[in-house]
């Protein structure tokens, strides 16, 4: 069925879930979209001096082993590497801008969008969750395996998959003119 306005004896309900998911998309939109501005911003900077300075700045010595490798770590990032991650985030935010607004707008296209990214993270979430296999000595434990299941892992899998289901299973009563 091709996309129609709601009846005008049908008045769009109040939704708070189908909002809080707007709200949360439009927000992720605008903080992507200032963190590729700020990747491009530093692409033609000493990555390396930036940081010490942030380091030096929130008064921690930037000499320090960890912070003297990340430092490295940063000085090994071409700017054109780095451009590339800032034209991903770019493209990325406004992909949760158009989502945002589709399903602000209750546009057909947008609910199968969001169900396809949010679902498209599920099997990631889960194949970080497992412990990874190793083909060392049998019988020996490995340290990530007596660990505890990442929580922020499981806490995102389940609002991903929350979601997934809330959209799917009320796409005809959100969208109406989507059914």
């Amino acid at each position: 069925m091709p996309d129609q306005p709601l009846a005008t004896g049908d008045k769009a309900k109040f939704l708070p879930t189908l909002y809080l998911i707007v709200a949360w998309k439009l927000a992720k939109a605008v903080l992507l979209m200032i963190t590729s501005f700020s990747i491009f911003w530093l692409a033609g900077q000493n990555l390396g001096g930036v940081f010490d300075q942030l380091l030096r700045w929130i008064h921690l010595d930037p000499e320090r082993e960890f912070f003297v490798n990340i430092g490295l770590w940063l000085d090994e990032i071409s700017p054109a590497s780095f451009r590339l991650w800032g034209v991903g985030t770019f493209l990325y935010g406004l992909l949760m801008l158009a989502v945002g607004l589709g399903l602000a707008f209750r546009t057909r296209w947008a609910i199968w969008l969001a169900i396809g990214e949010y679902a498209f993270f599920i099997p990631i979430e889960i194949s970080k969750m497992l412990p990874a296999r190793s083909g060392g000595q049998t019988g020996q434990p490995t340290s990530q395996s007596l660990s505890h299941p990442h929580l922020d892992m499981l806490v995102m899998l389940a609002v991903n998959v929350a979601v997934v289901w809330y959209l799917f299973k009320n796409r005809n009563k959100l969208f109406r003119h989507s059914a």
